[in-house]
């Protein structure tokens, strides 16, 4: 059963190998102020290539902002490299190998495919935003690849939210 994450909890450990070598550790991130992780679909999904694709062109301004960024997905090495090369993700951390159980931790809603292009088996995508003490502090999880944020709506909001020093929302857990 999927976990449901908690605003303003600590967040999930996540470690995961990255494209062009190394591994991301969520522990070893260092932001000024935000930690930003997308799970997206896969290589298959012609919406997360778009969307993924608006962030590597707004990286310059994300960064500004003061966060860190990894995208993941559980495609193979080999279907990673494929999506940051045919994508034209320069600017963006791709990571892959996500395994269904750490994706469960992290409140990931988990399909099987439909297509012959999709992987047996994948997460739906989530956005997720880690202050710098490794606290969540925005969770937005969906179980279909259109309901995502907005990127060019979501991102400025950071800045009022640093400065106003605005608390993560929904913290009291039913």
């Amino acid at each position: 059963m999927t976990h449901t994450l908690i605003p303003d909890t600590q967040a999930p450990e996540l470690s995961l190998p990255l494209v062009g070598g190394g591994t991301w550790v969520l522990s070893e991130q260092t932001p000024q102020h935000f930690t930003m992780v997308i799970f997206y679909r896969g290589l298959h999904c012609p919406v997360c290539k778009n969307y993924l694709g608006t962030l590597n062109s707004m990286m310059d301004q994300v960064s500004e902002l003061g966060f860190s960024v990894v995208v993941a997905s559980m495609d193979t090495q080999e279907r990673a490299e494929q999506a940051k090369a045919d994508w034209g993700l320069d600017k963006v951390d791709v990571a892959y190998g996500l395994d269904v159980e750490t994706a469960k931790k992290w409140g990931l809603y988990i399909s099987t495919s439909i297509k012959e292009a999709e992987n047996d088996i994948f997460s739906e995508p989530g956005l997720i935003w880690i202050r710098a003490d490794g606290r969540l502090y925005l969770i937005d999880i969906a179980n279909m690849p259109w309901a995502r944020p907005d990127l060019e709506t979501l991102m400025p909001k950071a800045k009022f939210a640093v400065e106003n020093n605005y608390p993560a929302r929904g913290t009291n857990a039913v």
